[in-house]
């Protein structure tokens, strides 16, 4: 393959990526604002979320051991 060609090839599998990347980045900030209603209903209907990831976790802490 000529220099030209493999230069085009990895610039344009650079935009492509790069791409990607800012797709990903979007698709994390919709699931992490979600996350984030979701927490705050969960709060606001009198939920203690810290007690509940103590209790979840010791439960897959006795799942492990």
């Amino acid at each position: 393959m000529a220099k030209e060609e493999q230069i085009g090839f990895h610039k344009g599998s650079l935009t492509t990526l790069l791409k990607e990347k800012m797709e990903l980045e979007r698709l994390l900030q919709i699931v992490n604002t979600l996350a984030q209603a979701h927490m705050k209903a969960l709060k606001d209907l009198g939920i203690d979320l810290e007690k509940e990831a103590k209790k979840n976790k010791r439960s897959l802490d006795e799942k492990v051991a």
